[in-house]
């Protein structure tokens, strides 16, 4: 049997966070297949790679780590004749990726995971039609891929217990750290917080309360730095003193304090134009790959710092040093 730390990965759709798998397993020494239909995709993921790479290597890549370990296929059934595991990373609908994973499931053999990318589409809607739907499941990352260790880890009606600890372990092989999320809900956990936030930006700043870089400004040098560390309900357990979480809830009853709008405002053509001017400006006339490559490098000096610790982030990369 191939060692988890040598297999061979299929990564079906090669935009951001296919790219993003595809660097990671490759950094991790694996080889790489890959099929994208898409004009241009072969380029775009190579040039991908190719610019998160200085990042994984300052990060640290394992034995015989190369991005000539990837290879480019012109059809699906060729990317996926002789992967060990299967990550689907396919835009978000749910009639294509119930086509994808049936095709992808009569392409490769019947004990491969098949795991999806979705960010909130319920693995059950596209086993329907899998000859083999016990081994098809969710395996949801953060971007940039890469680096960020977080993959949410759900299956569907018909998924096999076993196909969860494999894909659960092969997660934790690369780097990663996997959450189980225990029932099927659209969204999973992570982006049900991150959407809750996003919609309140949004009223913010369609009420003229403030832009995007004050908002910004408002996560990033306060609750976005200890959220690096744990999420709200810790953070928020050290805010009650001595009397931790409890205390904190008995003085701080959230239907007392109805300062937040958690229903989305019209997406109107003028709340678009403000949000898109709010981060130009921020952006400061930098392109998209300096700033990927501006973000890699903070992310790595604050989980090296979290390492020190062997809190967060940091405890993942001294599991896998």
């Amino acid at each position: 049997m191939v060692s988890e730390a040598r297999r061979h990965i299929a990564v079906i759709g090669c935009g951001v966070i296919g790219a993003g798998w595809a660097a990671r397993c490759l950094a991790h020494g694996m080889d790489v297949s890959a099929w994208d239909p898409a004009p241009g995709a072969e380029k775009l993921l190579r040039e991908a790679v190719s610019n998160a790479w200085p990042s994984l290597q300052r990060l640290g890549t394992s034995e015989g780590a190369s991005p000539e370990r990837l290879r480019v296929f012109d059809s699906l059934e060729a990317a996926c004749e002789h992967a060990d595991f299967i990550q689907e990373a396919a835009p978000e609908r749910e009639d294509l990726k119930r086509r994808l994973h049936a095709q992808i499931d009569a392409a490769c053999r019947p004990d491969v995971i098949i795991a999806s990318s979705t960010s909130g589409l319920l693995p059950t809607d596209f086993q329907t039609d899998c000859r083999h739907p016990e081994r098809i499941l969710v395996g949801h990352p953060f971007n940039p891929v890469y680096l960020l260790p977080l993959v949410e880890v759900l299956g569907g009606e018909k998924t096999a217990r076993h196909s969860l600890d494999r894909a659960i372990a092969f997660y934790r092989a690369i780097g990663m750290q996997p959450l189980k999320v225990r029932k099927e809900v659209s969204g999973f956990l992570s982006d049900r917080l991150q959407e809750a936030l996003w919609r309140e930006v949004l009223h913010l700043v369609n009420d003229d309360v403030a832009d995007t870089e004050e908002l910004d400004m408002a996560v990033a040098y306060g609750p976005g730095l200890r959220w690096a560390i744990w999420g709200p309900c810790m953070v928020f357990h050290l805010a009650g003193g001595e009397g931790g979480i409890k205390h904190m809830l008995e003085h701080f009853d959230p239907s007392l304090f109805p300062w937040t709008k958690l229903e989305p405002p019209e997406m109107t053509g003028a709340l678009i134009e403000k949000m898109e001017a709010g981060c130009e400006r921020q952006a400061g006339g930098r392109s998209l790959r300096q700033l990927e490559q501006l973000r890699d490098h903070c992310l790595i000096d604050i989980m090296r710092a979290l390492q020190t610790y062997n809190e967060g982030a940091g405890r993942v990369l001294n599991e896998n040093s």
